[in-house]
């Protein structure tokens, strides 16, 4: 079966072949066979005899936490292992014993209660992982059936050394060894996306010995044996060999498919499965002094010739008596109300992508409260800050700035001055009807539609764009059907290149080794170093060109002396476009003489066929001598396309307070660039630059002594960061802002155990961080290192797989569900759909979610203080008697019926301010970051409470009734009427407490008050109708003691007003001459104060933002600066 069409015949590897050369043998190939280096995999014969006895993994993928058989063991066993659960199973058992001062029934129902919702609450979430399992072992790919033919099955029934073949976008079902794809070299596309969150295509290239098996029919009798390298997380790194008809080939990672990357622009190809499931390298890789006193009657309790026995059974009794000092259904309440909050997150209506049709998803309730206090945020690029796409936006022609475009930097600082930017319109811009094209945002009516020739340039627009159209390495994909040209390349920034020129009027069409239209010579792509590409041709005159684009930090100084004409316009409008986040190339070209290209092609073809190691250097020496004297053309400006709303995203939080750190696997330029576009960087800001780019390092690289390169590398490392802190700690250092900028290579070095915490402190002090060409292991190990370095709050953000190591390691991990990246969604904590969410996720969710759970717990500790406190009080007035002042059933409804709803609703409604204050105030944020609502100080303040309130309840109450009649019959108070009266006191004062604590007073909150309340009652009559036998000293109590007793009822009064009192007065205090963030924006809202003008203005004034070092805000505020110099030094 061909089906390759016209491209099975195209053979490409001329045009490839800098990036699909040959592998030697020499080198890794060497380590085949020894440990790390074992794997054999037997293609075509899964199952022999040598297949079998190495048991490789199936392709079966589980990544549920239980099943079937251990979710009750293991749940079991991981609820037990919380102390404060373990703590309260033995209370239950020994509830069983003599010893027990209630019923074994009122403790050990509390504990079920907890554990058992917890236990469902897990397998809920489980379960939604199971399902995920399900769909994704579920795929169908094709794999050979022995006979020549391709039979649909399922992912999960691969083993390793069977064939599959997989179709023009499908993914991949395991980790594969491409060996033949339906062009004759055997190259195909792959894109990454679900990896490393890239949508640039990847180019693979099969073995040169099965590249022509692209039949179906070849594969029936195909037998090869794979040695390689064990299963590993390193995604860019494979080393192996392939035995095929009794010779060996060199295995590379060009040879390898990934599991979860996708076939593009391929009809099909066929791969041998070398890593299955687990395996692949996406998966593989989270004392107390006691006294008694003698009664007449003696028992082990108050034996003094007995102890040691007294003193521990006194212990296990107040064990028991005591255990309401730990709020057991704290626990329970505070994983419903998370579950609660996750809900909202869920379903908010602001963090709904529409055009992927995909919500937020809390995938755990563990964290909501730490979205409210995030330091430090990680962030990917690809795919997290930038949409995966570029866009031709502006350009400089002869000295001519084009292009009427906004970037989103742009708009950004325009909806902040509130005005347009460069004559842009956008009700005019929104009016347009011309639709879209991907990769093309150019508005100029001087140059489209053909109106480029009326231009007085024109000749050089017109050489400007036909080198756009030719200086490429992309290939056209023609729709047979509308004809329709679209291109794929290697990177997008070239693709969107072409475009433009097409919608110009320079339409690139077709590519062959020898093209119809136009003659190419030698395509070079250009590298790190070079910074530039070139391509010679021959046009329809048969002159010969050189034509060049690349930055500028390499083409000016190639400018001959008579091709500088608009060098200053060009510098100029380089250096806005800059400023605007765009990134630039320069456009040169110059006339070459046939004998000048003769001897150039000549050393040219002898550098590429050389096989020295310095192969890479001799192709640089040849082209250096013919990229010179270029006559410039002008420059393009190309936008790394950022997501919706990135740059007001990072501008907010950097109003927060939150530090933004990059970390991306890009080249330093391209990182720069996109901090210029999202604003993390500006002019005028000072780059302190990490890299091992000097002579004296690259001059050791080429000598190949590993020992001396790994030390002058380190030793530069160190010398560059404490060079960037001397800078900082200057004179003229605290005036200034800076940004740290550190390549992968230099990151290496840095990350060392004696160099680590110098480079943290460093990055501490810059506004912004980048770090570039970071591998994945970099990435989690820089989380790694600020997590701990800066013991505060991190969150890593990314969309890759490339980026689960940083989401695992970071506090939060937060994954973007891209068009089709999962794979950093799937293992992160929070998925959300855009960046831009984040600015909600975290000021918005993130504050409510501490503030609500901060107010919750301290409030528990409250109510649960006050309530045992006041069994300790009547303990010390008794002698330590171990008899609670309270019924069994008292003790155990405490917490289940007569408090736990209304602080529950205080967990999942509380709102201290609005979500658009939250989001015009973002500095409210830090009352997270800083823990004010949950520090020692305020928690000592709930604490204080608590002791106090259960003070004025026994000791008012005990006082109020006590030496007198307390009703008709002349009967005096019994421990049972006392303890119904402190009861009803307690339960009173800490839900009116409730009502006093509530910022966003709900229905919802005033009715489960009120009932409560009610419930209390309703509980003294039933529990009280009961037999006595059952009821015991609650028989009755209501109805015949307290109910008809007015001191009951005057006593409870005032218990309550004196219990409230103190709160109530200092919070009048605190909110009108102490006032929080959060208690002035309140004051804000509602409004008050108003006829109070110097109160308002203080609030005010306490209100503003102080000046950010990243984000528009501070650009605008850098311009404006900047202005008022140049306004103050012009003469008057």
């Amino acid at each position: 079966m061909a089906g390759g069409g016209k491209r099975k015949r195209l053979s490409l590897s001329k045009l490839y072949s800098f990036a699909c050369g040959k592998t030697s043998l020499k080198g890794d190939q060497s380590q085949m066979g020894s440990p790390g280096f074992s794997r054999v995999v037997h293609c075509n014969e899964p199952d022999c005899f040598e297949a079998k006895i190495r048991k490789y993994s199936s392709n079966y993928v589980s990544t549920t936490k239980y099943n079937v058989a251990t979710f009750l063991p293991k749940s079991l066993f991981e609820q037990f292992r919380r102390v404060a659960n373990f703590y309260f199973l033995v209370v239950g058992i020994v509830s069983f014993t003599p010893l027990a001062p209630f019923t074994a029934v009122s403790a050990i129902f509390p504990l079920i209660v907890v554990v058992g919702a917890t236990m469902v609450k897990e397998g809920i979430e489980d379960w939604k992982r199971a399902k995920q399992d399900i769909e994704m072992n579920n795929r169908k790919t094709r794999v050979h059936q022995g006979d020549g033919t391709f039979k649909s099955t399922g992912w999960k029934n691969l083993r390793v050394g069977d064939i599959v073949k997989v179709k023009k976008d499908e993914y991949f079902p395991a980790d594969l060894l491409l060996l033949s794809s339906t062009y004759d070299d055997g190259i195909c596309y792959v894109e990454t996306m679900n990896l490393d969150g890239e949508t640039n295509l990847k180019l693979k290239q099969a073995v040169e010995a099965t590249a022509f098996m692209h039949e179906d029919s070849y594969y029936r009798d195909f037998k090869a044996v794979i040695r390689c390298e064990d299963p590993n997380t390193n995604l860019y790194s494979f080393v192996g060999t392939l035995d095929f008809e009794q010779n060996l080939y060199p295995l590379s990672p060009q040879r390898l498919l990934l599991r979860d990357s996708k076939l593009r622009n391929t009809e099909y190809i066929y791969g041998a499965v070398i890593f299955t499931g687990h395996d692949t390298k996406d998966l593989d890789g989270q004392r107390m002094k006691r006294w008694y006193l003698k009664p007449d009657d003696s028992t082990v309790y108050f034996d003094p010739k007995r102890a040691g026995m007294a003193a521990l059974c006194h212990f296990l009794t107040a064990l028991m008596l005591y255990n309401y000092f730990i709020p057991i259904s704290l626990y329970v309440s505070i994983e419903v109300v998370k579950v609660f909050q996750s809900n909202f997150i869920n379903n908010d209506i602001n963090l709904y992508y529409e055009p992927a049709d995909r919500p937020a998803h809390s995938r755990t309730s563990n964290l909501n409260e730490e979205l409210g206090q995030v330091d430090t945020i990680l962030s990917d690029k690809t795919g997290t800050l930038t949409c995966n796409s570029m866009e031709f936006i502006k350009c400089s022609v002869a000295g001519v700035a084009y292009g009427h475009g906004v970037t989103e930097a742009e708009r950004g600082m325009a909806m902040r001055e509130d005005e347009s930017m460069n004559g842009w319109d956008q009700s005019k811009n929104s009016s347009t009807t011309k639709p879209h094209i991907k990769g093309f945002n150019f508005k100029d009516e001087r140059i489209m539609d053909g109106n480029w020739i009326h231009e007085p340039q024109a000749h050089i627009i017109k050489k400007f764009f036909r080198l756009l159209a030719i200086c490429h390495t992309a290939i056209p994909d023609v729709d047979e059907e509308t004809g329709k040209i679209s291109y794929e390349a290697e990177s997008p920034d070239e693709a969107a290149f072409v475009i433009a020129a097409r919608e110009i009027g320079f339409e690139f069409y077709k590519r062959t080794q020898t093209s119809v239209a136009v003659r190419e010579y030698n395509p070079k792509t250009g590298g790190n170093a070079r910074k530039r590409m070139s391509v010679i041709v021959r046009n329809e005159e048969g002159k010969l060109l050189l034509l060049c684009k690349g930055a500028d930090s390499v083409m000016f100084e190639r400018l001959g002396k008579s091709g500088r004409k608009f060098e200053e316009e060009t510098k100029n409008h380089v250096h806005d476009y800059a400023d605007s986040g765009l990134r630039t190339l320069i456009l040169a070209y110059r006339e070459l003489d046939e004998e000048e290209y003769k001897i150039f092609n000549q050393k040219f073809t002898e550098a590429k066929n050389s096989v020295s190691a310095d192969r890479e250097t001799l192709i640089d020496e040849v082209a250096e001598k013919v990229e010179r004297n270029l006559i410039l053309l002008g420059a393009t400006a190309v936008e790394d396309k950022l997501q919706e709303g990135v740059p007001a995203c990072i501008d907010k939080l950097a109003q927060a307070g939150i530090k933004m750190w990059v970390l991306t696997g890009d080249k330093m330029e391209t990182a720069i660039n996109i901090g210029f576009s999202c604003c993390l960087l500006r002019q005028g800001m000072k780059q302190i630059i990490i890299n091992l780019e000097s002579p004296e390092i690259l001059s050791l690289e080429k000598t190949g002594n590993e020992d001396a390169l790994a030390k002058a590398s380190k030793e530069s490392v160190l010398r560059q960061i404490n060079d960037g802190k001397a800078l900082i700690t200057g004179p003229s250092g605290t005036a200034e802002t800076f940004a740290l900028i550190i390549d992968g290579k230099s990151l290496a070095y840095a990350l060392e155990d004696d160099v680590k915490h110098l480079l943290l402190e460093l990055a501490m002090s810059c506004a912004s961080v980048i770090c570039c060409r970071s591998s994945p292991k970099q990435k989690a190990l820089v989380t790694r290192l600020v997590k701990s370095g800066t013991r505060k709050t991190t969150l890593a953000i990314g969309d890759g797989a490339n980026d689960v190591g940083m989401l695992q390691e970071a506090d939060i991990g937060v994954g973007i569900s891209g068009v089709e990246g999962m794979q950093a969604a799937m293992a992160s904590d929070v998925a959300i759909a855009q960046f831009r969410y984040l600015e909600r996720l975290l000021l918005v969710h993130g504050h409510w979610c501490y503030r609500r759970l901060s107010a919750m717990i301290c409030y528990f500790f409250y109510k649960n203080i006050a309530f045992g406190f006041s069994i300790f009080l009547f303990e010390a007035n008794t002698s330590f008697s171990a008899q609670p002042v309270y019924d069994d059933w008292f003790l155990s409804f405490y917490n289940v019926f007569f408090t736990a709803l209304p602080v529950a609703a205080l967990g999942i409604f509380e709102q201290d301010v609005s979500a658009a204050s939250c989001l015009k105030y973002p500095l409210l944020y830090q009352e997270g970051v800083k823990n004010l609502l949950f520090g020692w100080r305020r928690v000592l303040h709930w604490l204080g409470n608590g002791f106090y309130t259960a003070i004025v309840v026994f000791f008012f109450c005990s006082t109020a009734l006590q030496h007198q009649a307390f009703n008709r019959d002349g009967k005096t108070v019994g421990m049972d009427v006392l303890g119904g009266t402190m009861y009803t006191c307690i339960v009173w004062t800490v839900n009116l407490q409730m009502a006093l604590t509530i910022c966003y007073f709900t229905k919802i909150q005033r009715g489960l008050i009120i009932y409560c309340l009610t419930m209390l009652y309703l509980f003294f009559l039933a529990f009280g109708s009961l037999s006595p036998k059952m009821s015991e000293s609650a028989y009755k109590l209501f109805t015949e003691a307290l109910a008809p007793a007015a001191s009951y009822w005057f006593t409870m009064i005032f218990v309550i007003v004196a219990g409230l009192l103190p709160f109530f007065a200092y919070s009048a205090i605190e909110t009108r001459f102490f006032p929080m963030y959060h208690q002035m924006i309140q004051r804000l809202e509602s409004g008050k104060h108003e006829d109070d003008p110097e109160y308002c203005d203080m609030m005010r004034q306490r209100l503003l933002q102080p000046p950010t070092s990243v984000g528009f805000s501070a650009r605008l505020a850098a311009r404006a600066n900047k202005l008022r110099r140049k306004n103050k030094n012009q003469p008057q």
